[in-house]
């Protein structure tokens, strides 16, 4: 009994500290600004108040909301695409050859994934800079698609989940090892790659340092650094703003318009996530 009372009051304090602001955010963006300050934090507003903040946001600089949201889904489409086909075939390799420095190799491979991504701004805005690429798509893509997480996620797996003597029966009936990875380890490897791709995914697309740094336009910018632009437009913290202002119910509908992409993803992809997570978790 005094187990089940723990768990319980474990329950009731997470699903109050994580699940009570989300619903606060969702009920926000449908209030008027008057009514997010007065009002039941917790009440419905109207939908009348959900189209008008639809409608003021959208209006924010020629529709920049959703130019924003273009650029992320463009970035993070292409440096996903780079990322499986690198990533992928690295971890094949590193599972499954032997080769001087392979050990080396996967140590700096762990070291680069567990140092912060902010630490790798500064050297990876010198390295852009060098080759002139700093204010294109490209200075953002590149680093995207730099996943060690997800070479070293593949290289597990192919330790681990892929039967060795599968692939040494297709070596025996004449396939090349491109054609082993290609035609027997790649088909048994989805629910891995759909991991890497969505780790990866979620990655991107809610990473706001480097585009911050690497892109000095406004047109340019992935819907996270646009996000946080227009925290300098809301009256409440920028009191000069002027005509220009969004109202704080609008910057509750701008989170939700941010975050709705990766929730869609995930919904599609939990049955390829779980399968990839337990995959590797017994050995053959």
């Amino acid at each position: 009994m005094a187990s089940r009372l723990l768990a319980g009051s474990v329950l009731t304090v997470f699903v109050v500290f994580f699940v009570l602001p989300v619903i606060w955010l969702l009920l926000a963006a449908t209030k008027t600004d008057q009514q997010l300050v007065h009002d039941n934090p917790l009440s419905f507003g109207s939908w009348h108040a959900l189209t008008a903040n639809w409608h003021a946001l959208t209006a924010f600089q020629d529709d920049a909301i959703l130019l924003w949201l273009r650029n992320s889904a463009l970035y993070a489409a292409i440096s996903l695409v780079i990322t499986l086909c690198l990533a992928v075939p690295a971890g094949y390799a590193l599972a499954m050859t032997e080769f001087r420095g392979r050990h080396a190799l996967l140590i700096a491979t762990l070291v680069v994934m567990l140092m912060p991504n902010a630490t790798l701004v500064v050297p990876l805005f010198l390295e852009i800079n060098a080759v002139h690429l700093i204010g294109t798509m490209w200075s953002i893509i590149l680093p995207y698609s730099f996943y060690p997480f997800g070479v070293y996620l593949t290289y597990i797996y192919f330790s681990t989940a892929v039967p060795k003597d599968l692939l040494a029966a297709a070596r025996i009936d004449g396939c090349s090892e491109f054609g082993v990875f290609r035609h027997v380890a790649l088909p048994l490897a989805t629910p891995v790659i759909a991991l890497v791709g969505f780790f990866s995914f979620v990655a991107n697309w809610t990473n706001y340092f480097l585009p911050y740094v690497m892109l000095p336009e406004s047109d340019q910018m992935p819907i996270q650094v646009g996000v946080g632009s227009l925290l300098s437009n809301v009256p409440s913290f920028n009191p000069t703003v002027g005509d220009l202002a969004i109202q704080r119910p609008q910057l509750a509908l701008a989170t939700l318009v941010a975050i709705t992409p990766v929730l869609v993803v995930f919904l599609f992809a939990q049955r390829f996530l779980v399968s990839g997570m337990l995959a590797g978790a017994t050995k053959e």
